[in-house]
C-alpha cells in the first residue's frame, strides 16, 4: 500500500508529493493529461518551432515561492530568465509607467508627485519580504508568524479595497498601473483585500523579478516531477480518475483538482456547492514574424505588458466581465513576450506572444478582434506580425484544464472572504470530510497562481495524519 497518491500534476500536485517523497512516504501522482504541468505547460500551439504557454508564462510567485525555492530545480533544469524590465504599462500618448526591478525606477516612471507615495508604500516592507512573503502564504493555525508586526502592518495596508489605496496617487499612471496589477486575478478593484493582491505583485517585482523559464513554463513542471522520481516516487499520465476506485490502495489521497471535481470523484455531494468561480479568460497565442511594434520604448523591453488606457477603462472591463455578464469592448489585457529574453521559443528572427482578456464565466463569443483592436492602439501594425494564432475561450481552457471551471483560470472567484478562506469557511481548507482525502489545488489557500504553495502547505495536514496512523 501506498503512503499517498496525488490527483493531478499540476505545480501544487507536485509539489506535495515533492513534499511527502522528501520525508520518506511512499508517493504516486495520477494525471489525466499526457504529459504534467496543469497551469504550467509549454506547446506548439501554432507553427512548427514557436513554443507557446497555454496558460501561465510569467513567474513573479514562482521565483518567490518559499517552495520552490526550498527545492533543487536548477539541479533538473529550471533557469529563471529576466527581461529588461519586469512589466510594462504602456499609454496611448506613447508613454508608459514600468514595475522595475527598482524601486526608483518604478517611483520615477509614476510622475513626481507621486514618486515618493509610491516609495513610502513599497519599501517598509522590502527588507522583511522573505519573512512577510513566507507569512501570508503559510498553512493557517500550524505556521507562527516570522514577523508579527510586518504581517500586521502588510494586513492594515493590504485589506481594503484597492480603489482607497489608489488615492495614495496623484496621477494616472500610478493609478493605472496598480489597477492592472489587482486585475491579474480577476478581481473587482474595489473588492475585500484587493491593495495586498496588487502590493505582492509589485514587491515580487522588486524582490526577485518577473522571469520566465528558459524553453517555457513546462521547465517548472518538469523539474518538478524528475526531482519527484529521484526521490523514488512515480508519474502516471493519461489516468483519469472518475472515482475513488480508480486509485491504488493508499493511506492519503491528496487532490490537485477543482472542488466541484473532488466532490464528484469521492462522493463528497454538495459539500463544495457554495464554492464560487469567476469570470473566465479569452486568450490567444500569437507567431510573430518580428517583435511586437510597440509605440512606447518600455514595453519593447519587459516581459509583461499589461495592456489598459487608463484605471477607468480597466474598472469598466473587469466590471462588465465579472459583474454584468458580458464580454467588454475594450478588455484588459495581460500579455507576456518570452521570446524577448528567450531565443528558445521561436525560429530566429520571430517570436511568441500570449495575450488575454476577461470573459464572463463560461462565456462562449469570440474575443479576438477586441483584443486585436486594442493591441493596435498600442503597438500599431500588430496584425501585420502575425503569422498564426491559437485562441482558447473559456469552454477551451477547461477542455485544457479540468480546473479551469468556465474558464475560470483563478481556480475559484478571488473576492469577498474567498479571498482568504477557500474553498469553505474553515481553519482546515485542505481537509474534507473524508479523513484521508486531502486537497491541493488553487483553490485553497494561498490561492492562484504558480507558487506551489497550496501543494506545500496541503503536504504538512497530510503528513501530520500519516504519523498518527
Amino acid at each position: 500500500m501506498l503512503d499517498a497518491v496525488v490527483v493531478g500534476a499540476g505545480p501544487n500536485g507536485l509539489t506535495a508529493a515533492v513534499e511527502l517523497a522528501r520525508r520518506g512516504f511512499s508517493v504516486a501522482v495520477f494525471e489525466a493529461q499526457g504529459t504534467v504541468g496543469g497551469g504550467a505547460r509549454t506547446e506548439e500551439l501554432t507553427l512548427p518551432g514557436f513554443r507557446h504557454d497555454p496558460c501561465s508564462a510569467a513567474h513573479p510567485l514562482a521565483i518567490n515561492s518559499p517552495a520552490f525555492r526550498a527545492l533543487p530545480l536548477e539541479r533538473y533544469g529550471l533557469e529563471w530568465l529576466h527581461a529588461e524590465l519586469p512589466m510594462a504599462h504602456p499609454f496611448p500618448d506613447g508613454s508608459a509607467a514600468v514595475l522595475a526591478r527598482s524601486v526608483g525606477e518604478t517611483a520615477a516612471s509614476f510622475g513626481p508627485r507621486d514618486a515618493g507615495a509610491y516609495r513610502r508604500l513599497v519599501e517598509p516592507f522590502l527588507p522583511r519580504w522573505d519573512a512577510l512573503v513566507r507569512d501570508f502564504m503559510s498553512l493557517p493555525l500550524t505556521a507562527l508568524p516570522r514577523d508579527p508586526v510586518t504581517l500586521a502592518r502588510f494586513g492594515l495596508v493590504g485589506m481594503p479595497p484597492s480603489t482607497l489605496l489608489m488615492r495614495r496617487f496623484r496621477d494616472e499612471p500610478a493609478r493605472t498601473l496598480f489597477a492592472g496589477l489587482v486585475a491579474h486575478v480577476m478581481a473587482p478593484l474595489d473588492g475585500f483585500a484587493t491593495s495586498a493582491i496588487g502590493l505582492v505583485f509589485a514587491l515580487a517585482a522588486h524582490a526577485r523579478g518577473w522571469p520566465v523559464a528558459r524553453g517555457g513554463s513546462q521547465a517548472i513542471s518538469d523539474a518538478l516531477a524528475a526531482y519527484l522520481r529521484d526521490l523514488g516516487g512515480s508519474v502516471h499520465t493519461d489516468y483519469e480518475v472518475k472515482r475513488l476506485d480508480d486509485l491504488p490502495p493508499a493511506r492519503a489521497y491528496v487532490f490537485d483538482t477543482s472542488p466541484t471535481a473532488l466532490a464528484r470523484i469521492a462522493g463528497f455531494g454538495s459539500h463544495y456547492a457554495d464554492y464560487r468561480y469567476g469570470p473566465g479568460a479569452f486568450k490567444i497565442d500569437y507567431a510573430l514574424d518580428g517583435p511586437v511594434p510597440w509605440t512606447a520604448k518600455e514595453a519593447r523591453v519587459a516581459g509583461t505588458v499589461q495592456i489598459g488606457a487608463d484605471r477607468a477603462e480597466i474598472a469598466t472591463a473587469l466590471r462588465a466581465a465579472s459583474r454584468e455578464g458580458r464580454a467588454p469592448d475594450k478588455p484588459f489585457l495581460i500579455t507576456v513576450q518570452p521570446s524577448v529574453v528567450d531565443p528558445t521559443r521561436a525560429p530566429a528572427g520571430k517570436h511568441v506572444f500570449w495575450a488575454y482578456g476577461h470573459v464572463p464565466h463560461g462565456w462562449t463569443g469570440d474575443l479576438t478582434d477586441a483584443i486585436e483592436r486594442q493591441l493596435e492602439r498600442f503597438a500599431p501594425g500588430f496584425r501585420d506580425r502575425v503569422l498564426a494564432r491559437a485562441t482558447a475561450g473559456p469552454p477551451q481552457l477547461a477542455a485544457r484544464n479540468a480546473n479551469y471551471v468556465g474558464g475560470d483560470i483563478a481556480s475559484g472567484a478571488v473576492s469577498g472572504l474567498q479571498v482568504l478562506l477557500r474553498p469553505k469557511l474553515t481553519l482546515f481548507p485542505y481537509h474534507t470530510p473524508h479523513p484521508a482525502v486531502f486537497i491541493c489545488s488553487s483553490a485553497t489557500p494561498p490561492g492562484p497562481g504558480v507558487h506551489g504553495m497550496s501543494g506545500h502547505n496541503a503536504a504538512k495536514a497530510v503528513w501530520k495524519r500519516l504519523r498518527q496512523t
